[in-house]
């Protein structure tokens, strides 16, 4: 668990079912799980006219069992995609032609989750129409201070950057308006000095 002092860190809550004339889930791996659980607290009909986006992410769908039990839900619309880059331009539609009254669910893990909210802001959504919930690995985004690039799903401490190949101490900092959290270089001193790695963002 992070700790309560690190401010910059998101709080995340468990989806409920909220009145609305639309509602837009966007899902990774197990936050799939997350909407099944909210659907036993919904009423009759609730996923009528409800969009799903889910992506299987880190943690792929091997068996079909998410995809399937969100399918039981009979949802107008469900988009499974390989990844948040390949359904962020439908998420984006989606965003721009929404009615006053959508709904928006979030779930799964904290790239799948930054990444949604910030379209959703960028697109004009008011924060208290967004729900958040946590489910799955808690792999890393992450963006070296050095080169800017990002790097997905980072497990270890110390992580190395994807674009630039510095060994990065990752951060609890959190930075929302790139949904990343912080990596600074931790051998900056002395190159040859390279610390054990350590896998304990799972």
């Amino acid at each position: 668990m992070a700790a309560k002092s690190i401010i910059s860190r998101p709080v995340y809550g468990t989806l409920s079912p909220q009145p609305g004339k639309h509602h837009l889930f966007v899902a990774d791996a197990e936050g799939a799980l997350a909407i099944s659980d909210m659907a036993a607290k919904a009423p009759a009909g609730f996923f009528a006219d409800a969009h799903i986006i889910f992506i299987p992410g880190p943690s792929p769908d091997h068996d079909g069992k998410h995809v399937a039990a969100l399918e039981a839900l009979k949802p107008a619309q469900l988009y499974q995609g390989p990844s948040f880059a390949s359904a962020l331009p439908r998420l984006k539609q989606t965003l721009a032609n929404a009615h006053m009254g959508l709904r928006l669910y979030l779930a799964g893990t904290e790239g799948l989750i930054g990444q949604a909210m910030q379209a959703a802001l960028e697109a004009g959504i008011d924060h208290t129409s967004i729900q958040t919930e946590h489910r799955g690995l808690l792999a890393r985004r992450m963006q070296c201070v050095h080169c800017k690039g990002i790097t997905e799903n980072v497990t270890t401490q110390p992580a190395t950057c994807s674009h630039c190949g510095l060994l990065l101490l990752v951060r609890d900092h959190y930075s929302r308006r790139l949904a990343a959290f912080q990596g600074v270089c931790i051998n900056a001193e002395d190159r040859s000095e390279i610390p054990p790695t350590e896998e304990i963002f799972r």
